[in-house]
């Protein structure tokens, strides 16, 4: 399934139907009078989060979406029926946001979540609700007012306990597959990962999910490259795992480099705890590590790991750091959790 993560999309909801001019008209009635019935409400328009999604292609090639028209009220006092509602099911992690593509209106995190988006128009009143003795014979009812419309935004925010970030060709999608059973394409190029790739990592009994965004390179903020699109989609996660190719001429200013893109990019991601990893160790002579992990850890402030997910040394070690620095970020959010004081029970 391709991967799509923004879409625009155009929502209206119903139209509410007329109400009905009617006259009881039966033989061996006396006195008729209006009995024309109300019309029922336009459809709504909903946003639903659900499980089992992890794209937005369902909204690629199908972009309009319109609620169904309520119907006309008819005579003998019929109130006609409410119209078909439409329900956009989205992906756990879908933000819904104006036109403008900045104003958010909702942001759907947990399945199971329903937003109402736009509320159909309200029935007409059909003559039969304008009697009154002195207007007896009502020849006029009010048509049904006209549903909502609005384009908006839907963009997916994958939601990942570990982001992986790093320069193109750093590793990233190596060290995927090699911890988890995601089967990212792997090649000696950059750009080799087009699109963000999730995986489950156990480790000792634990696990947690692991996502893999595009490579990043000096001045993707600027749309350099594959730009810096992809980084909302570790925005949500607990930590972030740099990777830092250990084979290229100078490691530390790699790390500068990615560590200057976060910055500019924001959202939050700079303050993110991190964990620091030089990669591909497994074809560096030992005097070369030594020598490339004392410049990383001059640019970066922390001993960074020593990786290679080829020959699978320290990824276990580093798969255990990731567990406690989440287990840290949980501990620090639920601190921040105000205790609401039992109250004593009363009558």
């Amino acid at each position: 399934m391709k991967f799509l993560d923004q879409a625009k999309i155009y929502v209206r909801s119903g139209d509410g139907g007329a109400g009905s001019v009617s006259f009881r008209r039966e033989k061996y009635i006396e006195y008729g009078g209006p009995d024309g019935g109300d019309g029922g409400r336009g459809g709504d328009v909903f946003v639903e989060c659900v499980e089992g999604l992890n794209t937005l292609i369902d909204y690629r090639f199908h972009q309009h979406f319109k609620a169904k028209t309520g119907m006309h009220g008819m005579g003998r006092n019929r109130s006609g029926g409410k119209g078909d509602d439409v329900v956009l099911k989205v992906p756990v992690g879908t933000e819904i946001l104006e036109e403008d593509n900045e104003t958010v209106i909702a942001d759907l995190t947990e399945p199971g979540q329903r937003l109402l988006l736009l509320k159909g128009g309200n029935g007409g009143f059909g003559n039969a609700h304008f009697k009154s003795s002195t207007n007896q014979a009502p020849r006029h009812a009010n048509p049904g007012l006209q549903g909502e419309e609005k384009w908006i935004w839907l963009r997916l925010k994958l939601i990942a306990d570990v982001g992986l970030v790093g320069m193109p060709n750093a590793g990233k999608s190596t060290l995927l597959a090699a911890v988890s059973a995601a089967r990212p394409k792997i090649a000696d190029y950059p750009f080799t990962t087009l699109h963000p790739n999730l995986g489950v990592v156990e480790i000792d009994g634990r696990g947690f999910v692991l996502a893999d965004i595009p490579g990043l390179i000096e001045g993707a903020h600027d749309g350099v490259g594959l730009g810096d699109r992809f980084l909302g989609h570790v925005e949500r996660t607990r930590t972030l795992l740099h990777l830092v190719d250990g084979t290229q001429e100078d490691p530390a200013e790699a790390y500068r480099v990615v560590r200057g893109e976060l910055d500019a990019y924001g959202h939050g991601l700079a303050d993110k705890p991190e964990v620091v990893a030089l990669t591909k160790v497994d074809a560096l002579s030992e005097e070369i590590r030594a020598e490339k992990a004392g410049e990383l850890e001059a640019a970066c402030g922390q001993p960074p790991l020593l990786l290679s997910s080829t020959s699978g040394e320290n990824v276990d070690r580093t798969l255990r750091m990731l567990i406690r620095a989440i287990d840290k970020d949980r501990e620090a959010e639920a601190s921040q959790v105000p205790q609401v004081p039992d109250e004593p029970w009363h009558p």
